[in-house]
């Protein structure tokens, strides 16, 4: 078993990452734990990513894995650029993985993640158990002289703790980029809860075939303290007026 306190670094994984206005708020609201707080718009986010290769990894080796989880108010990354997010739900094929990120308190489960791209058509599915859960198609174009760069801060629970952890990333966007349709399949799973509104709202996306970041060495307990109410914020992330150009700003 890894050590959970060693950092760990994945290069050039392919990643789908995207968010959406969720079809019931408070559903997804009371996902998120006391001390932390969702956005007013309560934001959803999906980062779907291959690891091919062992060698792509410092000591993962090859899986696939998506999360899922709540964009959060007043506990931006480095930068304020980025809205920190709290993981409600973590699924990795390895695990390896999956002990790994359970001991610094993420919620896994055992399932694989596909992504195809057959010309400028996306697929990409979440399975658990054999079964398909999320399913989200997408128009994609090549790579170019883009990069997105910068911090992630996700939120996780440990022994009646909150946790907070700062993942820096670099990755090559694709452009043109557009969200086509985004289907959570299993309305009896819990996963469910997070399903997007119709009409689909998008806040912000990228497909990228070369995405790197690391897992921090070190885990920051949250003091759980009521957040303070303040105007929504545009963030560095790319927003669904730029979904279609594939130009993000950010990540």
């Amino acid at each position: 078993m890894l050590d959970p306190a060693a950092p760990q670094l994945v290069v050039n994984s392919r990643t789908l990452y995207f968010s959406w206005i969720p079809a019931d708020p408070d559903a997804v609201a009371a996902l998120v734990p006391p001390g932390l707080c969702p956005r007013p718009d309560h934001q959803v986010f999906l980062n779907q990513y291959i690891v091919e290769d062992e060698t792509q990894t410092s000591g993962f080796g090859a899986y696939s894995l998506t999360y899922l989880g709540v964009s959060l108010l007043g506990v931006d990354a480095p930068g304020g650029l980025n809205p920190g997010g709290w993981w409600t739900t973590y699924v990795a094929s390895s695990r390896r993985v999956r002990d790994y990120a359970a001991a610094r308190g993420a919620p896994v489960l055992t399932g694989r993640t596909r992504i195809e791209v057959r010309g400028e058509a996306l697929l990409s599915e979440t399975d658990i158990g054999g079964t398909t859960l999320i399913r989200a198609r997408c128009r994609v174009g090549e790579t170019g002289h883009a990069i997105s760069s910068g911090h992630h801060r996700y939120f996780t629970r440990r022994d009646g703790q909150l946790l907070s952890s700062v993942y820096p990333f670099v990755a090559e966007p694709v452009a043109p980029f557009e969200i086509e349709s985004v289907e959570f399949l299993q309305p009896g799973h819990p996963m469910y809860a997070l399903r997007p509104a119709n009409p689909l709202t998008i806040g912000f996306g990228y497909y990228s075939p070369r995405s790197s970041f690391a897992y921090p060495g070190g885990l920051s307990v949250h003091p759980v303290v009521a957040a303070a109410a303040e105007p929504l914020r545009s963030t560095h992330q790319v927003p669904a007026s730029l979904a279609r150009s594939g130009l993000p700003s950010g990540s």
